[in-house]
């Protein structure tokens, strides 16, 4: 049975899930549409936390400005919920964005971090990155992909005029085809009641993680990290495109899921979770930095 509840931090209050039994995974994005992606087995052996941001809860007033969504605020966040929930030692999680995230709290805060776990990341959001992604979709998409790509962008500018403060939302399942192996699949449900504070979002995901740096401090990170990504993943592209920073973590492993796109962890869940629970079997923890 899940437990559920609120931190409030800085007047936010961020909401947290908790299921399974097992080793700690502190899983950083919504505590609303994250534990509906993983399934199976794997709450058998890992007790998932999922914990809010900034980008998924109201604001406490509406003078903040993008000083209050840097990067370093929201690790300090996540730190602060870390020591309201008690937590020692821990896997940390993130998926896309999150991911920069998971990967950044774990270089601040190593010492309570055994292993890093990356899913459908790209190395960052950069125009070229974007440009890898348009290419990758032009010339691998089959002509019904892209014909439903269309139809779905086609979409959107009516959805965010209904709606305008889920125009994340809106993009996301606007880019389905791009984001789901399976072209038509309709992810509306896992976005039901989740809130979107779209001046985070929208300094985050177009200026943060466009210009991220991930290799900066990689030198002295020794945590191991497993990177999990879908073969078919359009949205942020090619697998390949961790060739050129591959070399600078010290402990990285990368598995492709042949049959995934965005979300390897609902699309293959079975997959997922044996390439996620041999990898913790067969990678000790590092637990001085």
């Amino acid at each position: 049975m899940a437990t559920a509840g609120t931190i409030e931090v800085r007047g936010f209050r961020f909401g947290y899930r908790i299921d399974g039994e097992g080793t700690p995974v502190l899983v950083i994005g919504s505590s609303v549409y994250y534990p509906r992606t993983f399934q199976g087995r794997l709450h058998d052996r890992l007790q998932l936390i999922h914990i809010d941001h900034r980008g998924f809860v109201p604001p406490p007033s509406p003078d903040l400005t993008n000083e209050d969504y840097r990067l370093e605020v929201l690790l300090d966040d996540f730190e602060a919920v870390r020591q309201a929930l008690g937590l020692e030692k821990f896997i940390v999680m993130g998926h896309s964005g999150h991911a920069f995230m998971a990967l950044e709290y774990a270089k601040k805060y190593p010492q309570y971090v055994t292993h890093v776990v990356l899913i459908a990341a790209s190395p960052d959001f950069s125009e070229e990155s974007h440009r890898l992604a348009d290419d990758f979709f032009d010339q691998e998409a089959d002509p019904g992909r892209k014909a439903a790509l269309d139809r779905e962008m086609a979409r959107i500018p009516d959805l965010i005029e209904a709606a305008p403060e889920r125009r994340f939302v809106a993009y996301c399942l606007g880019a389905g085809p791009r984001s789901w192996y399976e072209a038509d699949f309709d992810a509306a449900a896992l976005w039901e009641d989740v809130y979107t504070n779209m001046a985070m979002i929208d300094f985050a995901w177009g200026e943060v993680f466009r210009d991220i740096d991930i290799t900066t401090g990689l030198e002295q990170f020794d945590k191991p990290v497993l990177l999990l990504l879908g073969r078919y993943d359009f949205l942020i592209g090619p697998p390949s495109m961790w060739d050129r920073v591959r070399s600078r973590f010290r402990n990285l492993s990368i598995e492709v899921l042949e049959k995934s796109a965005h979300t390897p962890q609902l699309e293959e869940s079975e997959r997922f979770n044996t390439l996620l629970l041999q990898w913790l079997e067969t990678t000790p923890p590092v637990t001085l930095s």
